[in-house]
């Protein structure tokens, strides 16, 4: 997370081009690396290295209003949501202000009771209602108007810049007719002060619903942040104290009760429980935690009571990490995004163009003004393209949130899009289908050595390697009450094992081609290991002095999960690869075990992003899974990078999709999420460009010619607002899909 990230509140954007338009604005401040706006909730997050109010000045100067949003997550949603409710307010009072103008007009005039124009009474009652809409033009409207102008000097428009030309032609040709109606033809001197009301009405309507209706899309976030404790009992000098959790830093030592959530994450050092990790990895059963076990803000302690000592606090949280990494996944932008952001960038100024000529076509054509007028405001009216601008990012926004739900933190909008596309999924073996959990399973020595001297060796020179199969070693030899001697002139030898010195004798431990590369003779242990290879086991030969000594096999059990996980991926259609640096014998009896027909073994770290490559340039959409660190360099190059992590370390910032659950089966919700999420911003994209590409002809009047159809500005508004609020609500239906445990 950027130090130098602003969050700002955004007032006043209605469509894809306000996006572009605030994006542009702040990009162009000196001192701004790059502004990211969030349609869907109406933010945007800006690294920079200026003031807040230089920012705040560039979002006003383009035509709409900011605020930053300065405290901590928890606040910051609280803020937004009540920054929302004035919004939301202040447009319904706007609405119910023109409507009480607007429809009593409407109804009067369909039952032909308003006076004539002809008539001096006539005259002044309706100059009257002019100047009564420009009041509400001014209260209800002003947004729209001082949007459009300054978008104009800036040379850019957008929706507001549609809806103040359509409603202000209206308006100005109305008080033209009343002023000056002897200049009128009798079938020209028609009013829309109603229609200008009315319009105003319902695109406040329509947005105050749409407002409302996209609160819902940040479900997930704001549970989250409901994670995190707002107090948390600390001891200091003996005693134990209550703090906020602003006032908790590094190294406390806190005090847990059962039932209590985690309020930082720390590292047991007193005491042990089961913790209840649900919320943030998907997964039901708690979990044990022991002393030296780590804790993670925003879980639950089920059982027992212990002590912790905080080890990140704040923004540094993982849950922090979480929130912030699902913000910015929700305001990234897919490629279908940005070809919505490019169509509507060109599309405000066509439709403008389309305006112009409809209302000379027919002034041309019909020789009445009344008509032309008629068309070219519905034009602009009905063209607002709201709903294209909504289309994929509020879809996103649910579609991240969902995931996050369930354990799978995507982190851009791209990796949503692109894993719905997969056709190979490339998976490491160990702690990917296995459970990365090993432990030592047998040990054969040769008859100079004793299992015992053997064990201690192997320990000693694996001792400072974090990998988990020298873990695996190190505490089988612990719990055997064996000595860890002290090792000189280590050297991890990448894909084969190390070397080191041992009591002045040269010590080497790895696979098969570690022995090769140092011609060490391990034909009696073969035997052995392949026996052991066949079980799944991995088998590390160790050499001392130039002579093999022993053959200690590794089991990592398989994941219960990852057999079914595999039949469901290819159930989808996906060709599943096991990718390992493993033995071949090995890496084909893990397969095996979860029916994973092609293998490729003996993979050395640096070649395992080659591989992902070639598989690439054999024309195949690439999605690899692992652990996220060792595997950083393939998971980087494919396609769709899944992390299985318990996302509190690196692995939150190593690949395209987080997976907290640590389980297979985690893709396949990644993969099912990401095809819905496509899918219904299709469905979306379809709606808002055929609504335009329809809406606009007919509003143009090319239906009169054949049926006598001219289609009423009012209608166009009610049909803009519509469909704005049609679109986030089939977003909206992504929170209800079935996935995993859920299905």
């Amino acid at each position: 997370m950027n130090d130098n990230s602003i969050h700002l509140s955004i007032l006043g954007m209605s469509c894809a081009g306000c996006v572009a338009s605030v994006e542009n604005a702040l990009n162009k401040v000196d001192g701004v690396d790059k502004a990211s706006v969030n349609f869907a909730d109406h933010t945007v997050n800006v690294v920079a290295t200026v003031s807040v109010d230089v920012l705040i000045k560039a979002v006003v100067d383009a035509g709409y209003n900011a605020a930053e949003m300065v405290s901590g997550a928890a606040d910051q949603t609280l803020e937004k949501e009540q920054q929302d409710l004035v919004y939301y307010q202040q447009l319904i009072r706007k609405s119910l202000l023109a409507a009480s103008i607007g429809v009593p007009l409407f109804i009067a005039s369909l039952l032909d009771i308003l006076p004539v124009m002809a008539s001096t009474t006539g005259q002044v009652f309706w100059l009257v209602i002019g100047l009564i809409t420009l009041a509400v033009m001014y209260y209800s409207g002003a947004h729209f108007y001082t949007s459009a102008l300054k978008l104009f000097s800036n040379h850019n428009a957008n929706m507001d810049t549609l809806i103040a030309l359509g409603t202000s032609v209206a308006w100005l040709f109305s008080m033209l007719v009343v002023l000056l109606s002897d200049y009128f033809p009798d079938n020209a001197q028609h009013v829309y002060f109603e229609a200008t009301a009315i319009i105003i009405s319902l695109i406040n309507l329509g947005s105050a619903l749409e407002s409302k209706a996209r609160g819902k899309t940040s479900q997930a976030i704001k549970r989250l942040i409901g994670l995190q404790p707002k107090t948390a009992l600390v001891i200091r000098n003996g005693k134990e104290i209550i703090l906020p959790i602003e006032q908790v830093g590094l190294s406390e030592t806190i005090k847990m009760h059962p039932g209590e959530r985690i309020p930082v994450d720390g590292r047991l050092i007193d005491g042990a429980s089961s913790v209840d990790e649900s919320m943030l990895t998907g997964e039901p059963m708690p979990v044990k935690k022991n002393i030296g076990d780590e804790v993670t803000t925003g879980t639950i302690n089920t059982t027992g009571s212990f002590l912790f000592v905080s080890t990140r606090i704040g923004k540094d949280t993982a849950l922090a990490h979480i929130i912030e990494m699902v913000r910015k996944a929700q305001a990234s932008k897919p490629a279908i995004g940005r070809l919505v952001d490019k169509v509507s960038a060109v599309f405000v100024p066509v439709v403008l163009i389309i305006t112009v000529i409809t209302f000379l076509l027919w002034f041309n054509i019909g020789d009445d003004i009344t008509f032309a007028l008629i068309a070219s405001v519905t034009v602009l009216i009905i063209a607002c393209p709201c709903a294209l601008g909504l289309a994929t990012p509020i879809s996103i926004m649910v579609g991240v949130g969902k995931a996050a739900e369930h354990g799978v933190l995507i982190r851009n909008g791209n990796a949503l899009q692109q894993a719905g596309k997969l056709d190979v999924i490339v998976l490491d073996k160990t702690g990917t289908i296995t459970q990365g959990k090993p432990s030592v399973t047998n040990i054969m020595t040769l008859a100079h050595i004793s299992d015992q001297e053997c064990l201690s060796v192997a320990a000693s020179i694996e001792s400072s390697s974090e990998h988990p199969l020298a873990q695996a070693i190190v505490e089988y030899t612990k719990s055997q009450n064996l000595p860890i001697k002290p090792c000189k002139n280590f050297n991890s030898i990448t894909g084969q094992g190390v070397k080191a010195e041992i009591d002045n004798q040269i010590v080497l431990f790895g696979n098969n081609r570690l022995m090769h590369e140092y011609s060490i003779n391990i034909d009696e242990l073969q035997e052995e290991s392949a026996l052991r290879s066949q079980e799944a086991k991995t088998p590390i030969y160790l050499a001392i002095n130039g002579e093999a000594a022993a053959v200690i096999t590794i089991a990592d059990p398989i994941k219960a999960d990852s057999a079914m996980a595999v039949k469901q991926m290819q159930k989808a259609g996906l060709k599943v690869i096991l990718l390992t640096g493993d033995n071949k014998v090995t890496a084909q009896a893990v397969a095996n075990s979860v029916n994973i027909i092609d293998v490729i073994a003996e993979v050395m770290p640096n070649e395992k992003a080659k591989t992902i490559e070639q598989l690439q340039i054999n024309g195949g959409v690439v999605g690899m899974v692992g652990d996220g660190i060792n595997d950083a360099p393939a998971l980087a190059i494919a396609d769709v990078g899944f992390a299985i992590e318990t996302g509190t370390d690196v692995a939150i910032e190593s690949a395209d999709v987080v997976l907290m659950l640590g389980s297979l089966s985690a893709v396949v919700d990644a993969i099912y999420i990401s095809k819905m999420t496509t899918r219904n911003i299709k469905q979306n994209l379809f709606g808002a460009f055929i609504y335009n590409t329809l809406g606009i002809p007919v509003a143009a009047g090319i239906l009169y010619p054949l049926f006598g159809i001219l289609l009423n500005p009012m209608i166009a508004g009610a049909a803009m607002a519509m469909s704005s609020l049609t679109v986030v609500s089939n977003a909206n239906r992504l929170r209800h899909i079935k996935i995993g445990a859920d299905s």
